[in-house]
């Protein structure tokens, strides 16, 4: 079975570009939302922490 999905990916050009930009866009989703999540105002943190325990 790994004969054949390796065989069929070797007859395509250029496929060992997609490792990389997979690699790439992985990296560059991660960081951007580890950036989103370490710049989040911490009021706002605070304030939809406590939603649940309102009852208004």
């Amino acid at each position: 079975m790994l004969k054949f999905i390796k065989h069929n990916l070797e007859s395509i050009n250029g496929v060992e570009i997609f490792p990389i930009i997979s690699l790439v866009l992985f990296f560059t989703i991660f960081i951007s939302y580890m950036v989103y999540a370490l710049t989040y105002s911490k009021e706002k943190v605070k304030f939809m922490s406590e939603l649940p325990f309102n009852e208004n």
